[in-house]
């Protein structure tokens, strides 16, 4: 079992003009993978994940010895290999993954425990993967779990790597997960249910379904999206007797997309927009709140889902669970909603380069 040096190459200063003119050229998707929480399952599913070949190059930005000692725990084969951002993508191979060390662990991770003094660990992972998709070194990029609470413990402000990614990008992305039948995309994200109402407004909604609208076709080749918008309350607010959210902020909106032409509608009750008949057509969900769609999503196809972030300059793509603490180094962890996600990334990675390769 190899390791990357802590020489290993950092990612090259490469200009945005270089990079965009060569990646027509690039028929392997080069993704950057960031193992998330260290003391949790994410490199535990790396390591799972290097052990199958996929028709891409995948690059863990961690700390080397993490995926070592984890794929020891594991008694699973890994050699890691340096990073070259020069050199040509290559398949992955079977027990084999690049790893470029961009930042070191504070202090060894212990599979199980929590340790706040990683959490500056984490971000850094998360930053240089970003800047890396930023560069054009990367195609893509595909996040495990990270711990909110740890991290905002060691007093680093931190909501989801949702809204660390649009700080990052100077963008305001949208949150859709997608699982086998089903796209739900949300109109707001990590915030408590009592401050819902107030976040909504026909400013944020209208932008939510314009990158839906761009995006669908861009990203997925779906080239005329059909989108199914919930109401807020229940019973999309009863003709306003259940509140009048959905009469005075989301109908208006839907009503201008649609003498525009998209092809939106809604306010529909969320007990029923669900159902097989409404979903049968459909391409998008957008819920107004993260419990209110996720849940359905979920149960559908658990193990199997992928968070998409859309909405920015760059693909990311993650897993649909947590850090799972209690899975962490015992080789029960599912690697399924990972592959899913490399999976989505490559596939939307061609998407973007006209369907090369």
């Amino acid at each position: 079992m190899s390791t990357t040096s802590s020489e290993a190459p950092l990612l090259q200063a490469t200009s945005v003009n270089e990079t965009t003119a060569a990646k027509p050229a690039r028929h392997i998707p080069r993704l950057a993978l960031t193992p998330g929480e260290p003391a949790g399952i994410g490199p535990d599913l790396c390591v799972q994940l290097a052990q199958q070949a996929h028709p891409a190059e995948l690059v863990a930005v961690a700390d080397p010895a993490l995926l070592t000692e984890r794929a020891a725990a594991l008694s699973l084969p890994l050699k890691l290999l340096p990073f070259d951002a020069r050199s040509t993508p290559r398949p992955q191979r079977p027990g084999t993954l690049v790893c470029a060390s961009l930042a070191q662990l504070r202090t060894p991770a212990i599979a199980g425990t929590l340790d706040p003094r990683n959490a500056a660990y984490v971000v850094e992972t998360l930053q240089a993967a970003g800047r890396g998709c930023l560069r054009g070194q990367f195609d893509a990029l595909v996040t495990a779990p990270v711990h909110k609470g740890v991290i905002n413990d060691a007093g680093v402000p931190f909501t989801g790597h949702t809204e660390l990614f649009a700080e990052l990008c100077g963008a305001k992305p949208v949150m859709m997960l997608a699982a086998p039948g089903l796209r739900v995309a949300l109109a707001t994200t990590h915030l408590p249910l009592k401050d819902v109402s107030a976040a909504l407004s026909q400013t944020l909604i209208s932008g939510v379904l314009d990158v839906l609208l761009r995006e669908l076709p861009d990203r997925f080749g779906i080239l005329h999206p059909r989108i199914s918008v919930c109401g807020l309350n229940p019973h999309a607010g009863e003709g306003g007797h259940l509140g009048r959210e959905d009469l005075d902020i989301i109908q208006p909106v839907i009503e201008r997309y649609r003498a525009a032409g998209a092809r939106v509608r809604g306010p529909l009750p969320a007990d029923t927009l669900f159902l097989p008949p409404t979903l049968a057509e459909t391409d998008a969900v957008l819920a107004m709140y993260h419990d209110q769609g996720l849940p359905v999503l979920k149960h559908l196809g658990f193990g199997r889902a992928v968070n998409i972030t859309l909405g920015l300059p760059i693909i990311r793509t993650s897993v649909d669970h947590g850090t799972a603490l209690d899975l962490a180094g015992s080789g029960r962890a599912d690697v399924g909603s990972l592959e899913a996600a490399v999976e989505t990334a490559i596939e939307m990675s061609r998407q973007a380069a006209g369907g090369a390769g």
